[in-house]
């Protein structure tokens, strides 16, 4: 077993730098969550597809971004769009920014800690 980590910067929405350490083939979404990061709006915390790729409610700016391997990730490439954490696997030193998130138009509240 190897003892090597990789490192992964998180930008949160406040512009807070954080560097998380990872083991290679760590998938992103969730050591976002182990390290206390939210990637879910309040809603979609409680109602997510549980990291199958199937709610798009996880989507984090990832540099440099991984090659695209579904449907989806082309898509998100192309136009731009937040890539979803729960189908990228951590292979290199990446960047993270974890946007703000919006439901139809509005800018959902952050959830807070205790919830």
């Amino acid at each position: 077993m190897s003892d090597e980590t990789i490192p992964v910067r998180v930008r949160d929405q406040d512009g807070l730098e954080t560097t998380l350490t990872v083991a290679p083939g760590t998938v992103l979404r969730d050591a976002l969550v182990a390290g206390g990061f939210e990637v879910y709006g309040t809603l979609s915390s409680r109602l997510n597809c549980g990291g199958n790729g199937l709610c798009g409610t996880c989507g984090v700016r990832v540099d440099p971004p991984p090659e695209p391997t579904r449907f989806h990730d082309t898509a998100a490439a192309r136009f731009g769009y937040p890539r979803l954490s729960c189908q990228i696997v951590v292979e290199e030193p990446i960047t993270v920014e974890i946007p703000s998130k919006i439901l139809w138009g509005q800018l959902l509240p952050r959830r807070s800690k205790e919830e």
